[in-house]
């Protein structure tokens, strides 16, 4: 395999993932909003299951403290809830794209450029399920969502989710597999470190899966926290999305018990690490700092 050409560094669009931080109150992830603003973010991740699952009156409040923050939500994630099966035998397919389809709707009014397709409660193969029939079921309901996302301008980010919390697209191969299987300009991939870090994956897969990179996830993987010092697995990882010349938003997506404390200093360390991070090694693997 042969590296990327490196590209002129960037500073990728820095957001925050708010459902992680934000109360239990608060399923939707916004309360952080008017803190991102003061502390130099760009864009606002939040909750799209919960978005949906809101009334008419409570989206419109939510659409307008958005717009008053001055911090767009440019990404949702959490996707699709458990209840809204996608792989088994009991899938309903109309309903998952009725419910994608008003999902979307709404992510759209807000302003989303991404939604993250992670879903793991909904995705999972339930048991005796076999796991290339859910594969194709995850394939046909792409390729219907790509064509639902397209009129909005919305990319569908695929996450593998490590072991732990899935049985089906732990590693970025398997998400780049899917992707390739979909074949819809609108159906790509994300790629999260925390998940990277916990498969131990090789990052000669960021170069690979390079073109079709459009979005990432981002923490420390010892508590998956937010990532406050800097350490020789961040600078690398930095350094291999710019030769795969990666230049979209980074989400922090993690969590933290002094939100007021580390968000600044996570946002300015990440910001630091995607203009000075060095030039990539290849057929490296991340090595866990824990």
């Amino acid at each position: 395999m042969k590296p990327s050409q490196p590209v002129q560094p960037n500073r990728l669009r820095l957001g925050c993932c708010g459902s992680m931080i934000s109360p239990a109150t608060d399923r939707v992830g916004v309360e952080i909003i008017e803190s991102l603003t003061r502390f130099g973010f760009d864009y606002i991740e939040l909750s799209l299951s919960d978005t949906a699952a809101l009334s008419l009156p409570e989206f419109n409040r939510l659409k307008q403290r958005i717009g008053n923050s001055g911090i767009p939500c440019e990404a949702c994630n959490n996707f699709f809830p458990a209840r809204v099966r996608l792989t088994g035998s009991e899938v309903k397919l109309s309903l998952a794209l009725e419910y994608a389809k008003a999902a979307m709707e709404r992510a759209a009014e807000l302003g989303a450029r991404v939604i993250v397709f992670g879903s793991s409660g909904a995705k999972n193969v339930p048991p005796g399920f076999p796991k290339a029939a859910a594969w194709k079921q995850l394939v046909e309901l792409l390729q219907r969502l790509g064509s639902i996302a397209a009129p909005y301008g919305i990319t569908i980010a695929i996450e593998p989710l490590n072991q732990k919390e899935s049985n089906l697209i732990n590693r970025a191969a398997e998400g780049l597999e899917l992707a390739q299987a979909v074949n819809h300009a609108n159906v790509q991939l994300l790629i999260d470190y925390y998940h990277l870090m916990m498969e131990q994956e090789d990052s000669g897969i960021i170069l690979i899966a390079g073109p079709v990179i459009r979005h990432v996830h981002f923490a420390q993987v010892d508590g998956r926290i937010f990532p406050t010092e800097a350490n020789e697995n961040y600078l690398r990882f930095f350094g291999v999305l710019r030769q795969a010349g990666y230049a979209g938003r980074c989400s922090i997506e993690a969590y933290t018990q002094n939100f007021a404390v580390d968000a600044p200093r996570a946002r300015k360390l990440i910001a630091g690490l995607t203009s000075a991070g060095r030039a990539a090694e290849t057929n490296w693997c991340f090595q866990p700092t824990m």
